[in-house]
């Protein structure tokens, strides 16, 4: 299952995690970023500025209950 971690900016300027919420549409033509940002924002909380949310797509087993998240990279500049 497609799942989506959301995670916000404090007045810190640290980011915490806030939330999971698993991907349910069906057309993927509805799915884009800003589509899922704002969605993030709305069910967590009204007070959260669409700004200072990020999301990471992850992948949730069906069976086992683990998060698969994307392998980081850098990029070397020569």
């Amino acid at each position: 299952m497609i799942a989506y971690e959301f995670y916000c900016l404090d007045s810190t300027g640290e980011y915490h995690i806030i939330g999971v919420l698993p991907e349910r549409r069906k057309n993927p033509e509805r799915i884009t970023r800003q589509s899922i940002t704002n969605w993030g924002g709305n069910f967590y909380s009204k007070d959260l500025d669409t700004k200072d949310i990020f999301f990471i797509q992850v992948t949730i087993d069906d069976d086992t209950g683990k998060i698969s998240r994307p392998v980081p990279f850098s990029i070397i500049q020569k």
